[in-house]
């Protein structure tokens, strides 16, 4: 496995990822009329749609198998919530269920950290919802809770909390 830069030729396997993540990860968190409803198709509009708009603050990076299979990504840049007082933000960041406690989410969070420096960015957040097992994760690498808000997903209000680093 190795992670690179996705470019637009990823789109079709950021979107398979995007939606087989969301379906394992969420199971039981999310409704499953609403986990139902994905299709790679949707995500493939949208992530196209995404890189069309890329800003040039925004970086998304892939982990790829030797055949170029994906089976992760992460997209971060400036930070969306700026009252929160982060300068940038991880903004999705999924790895296929099989990918996930070998490694390769750690390294592709550290080269996003790695990216955010270079980029002249010195704090960063993500928000991730409460009941998502990835959580752990996030604590478990120095994210401190700074904050929280509710979100309607499908019929559900969730709880979003927001993690935060480099600021203090």
């Amino acid at each position: 496995m190795h992670i690179r830069l996705a470019s637009d030729r990823d789109i079709g396997g950021i979107a398979r990822v995007h939606v087989a993540s969301w379906r394992s990860t969420y199971q039981g968190i999310i409704a499953d009329s609403v986990l139902s409803q994905l299709t790679e198709a949707e995500r493939i509009r949208i992530w196209t749609r995404i890189f069309e708009q890329s800003q040039a603050d925004t970086v998304i990076y892939v982990l790829e198998d030797e055949d170029g299979m994906i089976h992760g990504f992460l997209q971060g840049g400036k930070s969306r919530s700026p009252e929160l007082g982060y300068e940038a933000e991880l903004y999705t960041f999924y790895l296929l269920q099989e990918a996930q406690g070998l490694g390769y989410g750690r390294r592709l969070f550290e080269i996003f950290v790695e990216t955010l420096k270079e980029r002249g960015f010195s704090s960063f957040m993500v928000w991730v919802l409460e009941d998502n097992p990835s959580l752990h994760f996030y604590t478990k690498l120095g994210g401190q809770s700074i904050a929280s808000q509710k979100i309607k997903i499908g019929e559900e209000l969730l709880t979003e909390v927001a993690l935060g680093w480099g600021k203090g």
